[in-house]
């Protein structure tokens, strides 16, 4: 009990010293404040770089140019993509878990439309193309 004694005056007399040298130094809070914003724009990077190899393939960059029309029937997008059914729908899936497109079942069929990221991504894109 007597070491505990210790340890928490040596702590409160700790506290109020080092609050004074934060208090009297004005840089520290705007160093923290940097590195808040360091590391909110290395995130968004992080965020930014994920969504970009979502749609760094070709056939994915098709289909959301095609979705960006409207919502597309998977057997649709087959056809219009000139792709097996299973490789299409590898490719959904990897844009659906990147939130670029999402589903909606309508008995045994699914339909893919733009989220509003691949509504972004696609206005993005087609501005490039000219």
């Amino acid at each position: 009990m007597g070491r505990g004694g210790v340890e928490g005056s040596a702590m409160s007399t700790a506290k109020p010293g080092a609050s004074k040298a934060v208090s009297t130094k004005g840089g520290a809070g705007k160093r923290s404040g940097k590195d808040k914003d360091a590391a909110a724009r290395l995130q968004q990077a992080k965020q930014a770089s994920i969504l970009l190899k979502h749609i760094s393939d070709p056939t994915r960059l098709q289909a959301i140019l095609l979705l960006s029309g409207g919502e597309r029937h998977v057997g649709a997008l087959c056809e219009e993509l000139g792709q097996s059914q299973p490789a299409v729908s590898h490719h959904l899936a990897l844009l659906r878990h990147g939130g670029i497109i999402s589903p909606r079942r309508q008995g045994k069929n699914n339909f893919y439309s733009l989220t509003e990221t691949g509504a972004e991504l696609a206005k993005v894109v087609q501005a490039m193309m000219g």
